[in-house]
């Protein structure tokens, strides 16, 4: 298996303000390409003498240029993916944040079971974190400085599938991508989502039905740009388009 030599891109972010682009590589940790392309560098691979074993989901402040992303795990790398999901036991993973003025990777929040896709709200008060195994969205408040508040997150959604990445569009309305994993069982006729649209209160917006499967599945993504869906699959061969 060459994941674990060549490494595996999960989360993509560029900042608006540079035109880098970063990248959470569940192998090689955070990793930043500038403008020009080129090779990767590697900002960060731990935090407090821990490795990243499961680098994951991450976004931006284009404001201070602060990357918050997720480790999944520090037991199971994403090679044992299958193994993480499974796990009720494991609350290992972590929220983190990289601030590129101290060139440092800090913990935010630890003890979560799977964090997964991550998402900063328009006004920078709050981030979303998919909960893999809980099948949830939690909500972290941010203070003045960006760092967490001091109290715990709050469940933002309930979800009917796994989730994976989340990415906010323009109207500052968030997509949550629905990967595997339906709760209780769902007719033939019915819908059968594969990301679900949110306001910035948690209520839905609107679903996006996956046709069972037959055109789409185990999505990683759903990215709204100018009335068009971009839809990308851990297992499909192509990125679909949707206009809406």
């Amino acid at each position: 298996m060459l994941e674990p030599i060549c490494g595996r891109a999960l989360g993509l972010k560029f900042n608006d303000a540079t035109c880098d682009l970063y990248i959470a590589d569940a192998y090689f940790g955070l990793l930043m390409v500038g403008p020009k392309g080129g090779v990767a560098q590697v900002l960060a691979n731990s935090s407090k003498g821990i490795p990243f074993r499961f680098t994951n989901g991450l976004d931006i402040d284009n404001n201070t240029g602060v990357v918050y992303f997720t480790d999944s795990g520090i037991i199971f790398q994403r090679r044992y993916a299958d193994l993480l999901s499974r796990s009720s036991t494991d609350r290992t993973g972590r929220l983190l944040r990289y601030d590129p003025r101290a060139k440092r990777a800090s913990i935010m929040y630890k003890g979560l079971m799977f964090p997964n896709g991550v998402a900063l709200s328009q006004n920078r008060s709050f981030l979303l974190v998919a909960k893999t195994i809980r099948k949830r969205i939690l909500k972290f408040n941010l203070g003045d400085e960006g760092g967490l508040n001091n109290n715990e997150p709050k469940v933002f959604a309930e979800l009917p599938r796994v989730p994976n990445n989340i990415k906010m569009n323009e109207n500052g309305e968030f997509w949550v991508a629905l990967n595997t994993g339906r709760l209780g069982e769902t007719s033939n006729d019915g819908p059968d989502p594969i990301g679900v649209k949110y306001d910035g209160e948690g209520s839905i917006l609107q679903e996006l039905d996956g046709n069972r499967g037959t055109i789409f599945n185990s999505i990683s993504e759903v990215n709204e740009v100018n009335r068009t869906l971009y839809i990308s699959s851990v297992v499909k061969p192509y990125v679909g388009v949707l206009k809406i």
